[in-house]
């Protein structure tokens, strides 16, 4: 008989912008909703495009770490940009924290609603 799926909320990451989980862990699997640069306390990062990354793969590894995961763990990513002229800067901030082991991942130009980037993922994390 297979487990129910485990909601996570993550403290130390942006709350969600709307009716979804931060995370749900299935399985082996730990489903990371698209993290955005945003602050605790629902304010946007308003700064550069490497500033808004950063804060939001911080968000990001915060919701993985409260699901008692890291980014390590990843195996899939999707990245939404504003503007794709942002994407070799994305791509040098996506290596420092992906590592030398990085996810699949998809790139695509998204209509984001007052931020430059958003960022998913799919991590792998066998019970044990």
């Amino acid at each position: 008989m297979s487990k129910k799926k485990q909601i996570v909320n993550a403290p130390d990451a942006a709350p969600p912008g709307g009716p979804y989980s931060q995370a749900v862990i299935a399985g082996d699997f730990v489903h990371l909703a698209g993290a955005t640069p945003h602050r605790t306390d629902r304010s946007l990062v308003d700064g550069s495009f490497d500033e808004q990354a950063r804060a939001t793969f911080d968000n990001l590894a915060a919701v993985a770490k409260a699901a008692g995961s890291s980014l390590a763990d990843a195996v899939q990513a999707r990245v939404y940009l504003r503007d794709m002229d942002d994407f070799p800067a994305m791509n040098t901030v996506f290596a420092e924290y992906f590592g030398d082991e990085p996810p699949v991942r998809t790139t695509v130009q998204a209509d984001l609603p007052g931020f430059l980037i958003e960022v998913d993922a799919v991590l792998y994390k066998p019970a044990g």
